[in-house]
């Protein structure tokens, strides 16, 4: 090697050094490991900022039924973003949709339609298994055989068509999804002499041959489509045919609440739009911002409802149903048989009423909502007093006392008892009602320093 060729290996190897340095200038000093993009999380989009806060549950309750269900306690619970409204028909519908278009899709790439799955990534790296091309159109009014063949297993048979309809056969309408039991995971497993085994701590309660944690990894398949009958075997004796019909497909009630969806259902939205806008902020280089959403919990959702109002009994504050020009600030039953005095006959549209003080609609009335709480009448005896939940992942075999999820809010058929902001009430998770529905939030993680997050009431 010459001379020359060794001084440009060495200029070369400096210039290397210096850089590495620059990149990386510590002095020495323990810095922690840099960032390529700083943090942010932005507000989503249909949400409100709910800050953190102390409240006592329960307070002010009524105990109308001496169940004796609504004990207070103080609480702390962290910030989160929530759904200014509750879910809507056409925002559910778009679940509806992207489940029947999966279905789709994967029926056509199984039968010869290759362009609607995609082999590797954009930078050419080969997948294991193809994934569902989303670019490529569906065709369902192709006039190819086979292509109409392919599908023809998505539609109801023949014989189940009303005039010649060929519509989709919504109990096919199965939505696959994952999750990971952390609370399960959490348990310690006791020694004999009363003490933890750390070790195998992450195991603990595992059937006999299962020491991996697949144990914990769940998987759950879900018809998402709402029952639409529920307005008829809700109330067997009354006339509600054309709500059945038309409620949750026409655009007339677009932007009504769903309803009609179980508390499994509600969840299995939660995940799909979680994977959603990930699957979003990934695909334009946002890997730092993992979002989640899911059903807010029984404390949770009563910090919200409150809306800054400590004792007040309604999310608007005050003690009353009405303002003082004396109209109706929610739809609710406000009389015996009388359901149309705050304007409408069963729901309204989402937002008709003013939002209370942290820009949150119809959090009393319309319809009620599930929470992701499980329900027991001394819950607030053993939760603890930091954002406080009780959680049972209830099984088809369990006792249906069980299978009880807390409901809040209270509903266009309910009196002003059940929209107080500390009534608890409850429906079986499995189990969908003309009168529940549901909102998501967004657990908050926290700006960088300078960035506020959205403009909020304070607490009165």
């Amino acid at each position: 090697m010459t001379i020359k060729k060794m001084r440009k290996i060495l200029l070369i190897s400096l210039v290397s050094l210096i850089l590495a340095g620059c990149g990386r200038s510590s002095n020495g000093e323990l810095v922690g490991v840099r960032k390529t993009k700083p943090f942010y999380q932005p507000d989503p989009y249909g949400m409100r900022f709910i800050p953190q806060g102390y409240f006592t549950m329960g307070a002010g309750a009524q105990d109308i039924t001496a169940g004796n269900l609504t004990q207070t306690k103080s609480v702390s619970v962290a910030s989160f973003f929530m759904d200014e409204t509750e879910i809507t028909n056409n925002e559910y519908r778009e679940f509806v949709y992207y489940v029947r278009d999966s279905i789709a899709r994967i029926m056509l790439a199984e039968n010869g339609f290759t362009e609607y799955q995609v082999t590797q990534s954009r930078k050419g790296v080969q997948y294991e298994n193809p994934i569902i091309n989303w670019d490529e159109k569906i065709n369902w009014h192709s006039d190819d055989p086979q292509y109409v063949s392919a599908l023809e297993d998505l539609f109801l048979p023949e014989n189940e068509r009303f005039a010649g309809r060929k519509e989709v056969d919504a109990r096919k309408l199965i939505y696959h999804y994952s999750w990971i039991d952390l609370r399960s995971a959490a348990r310690k497993e006791f020694k004999d002499d009363g003490g933890y085994d750390y070790r195998q701590g992450a195991f603990a309660n595992r059937p006999q041959g299962m020491n991996d944690r697949s144990l914990y990894i769940h998987n759950e398949d879900i018809n998402v489509y709402p029952d639409t009958l529920a307005w008829i075997y809700d109330y067997a004796y009354s006339f509600n045919d054309p709500l059945t019909e038309h409620y949750f497909w026409h655009e007339a009630y677009d932007n009504y609440p769903v309803v009609g969806v179980t508390w499994t259902q509600a969840k299995a939205f939660c995940v799909w739009r979680t994977n959603k806008l990930n699957s979003y902020l990934m695909k334009h280089g946002s890997r730092n911002t993992m979002a989640e959403f899911r059903l807010p919990t029984e404390a949770e959702w009563e910090w919200a409802a409150r809306g800054g109002n400590q004792l007040n009994p309604y999310p608007w504050g005050g003690p009353y149903t009405r303002n003082e020009l004396g109209c109706l600030l929610a739809n609710f039953k406000p009389l015996r048989g009388n359901y149309i005095a705050d304007g409408g006959l069963a729901t309204l549209m989402v937002a008709h009423f003013p939002s209370n003080g942290w820009g949150l609609y119809d959090m009393a009335g319309n319809v009620a909502e599930w929470t992701l709480s499980a329900f027991d009448p001394a819950s607030y005896n053993f939760t603890w007093d930091m954002n406080p939940d009780y959680q049972y992942n209830a099984v088809n075999d369990d006792d249906p006392a069980m299978k009880r999820k807390v409901v809040r809010g209270g509903s266009w058929k309910d009196i002003a008892y059940y929209l107080q902001v500390d009534t608890r009430a409850y429906e079986y998770q499995d189990t969908a009602r003309c009168y529940i529905g549901f909102r998501c939030i967004q657990p908050y993680l926290g700006r960088n320093k300078g960035d506020n997050p959205s403009k909020v009431t304070r607490l009165k």
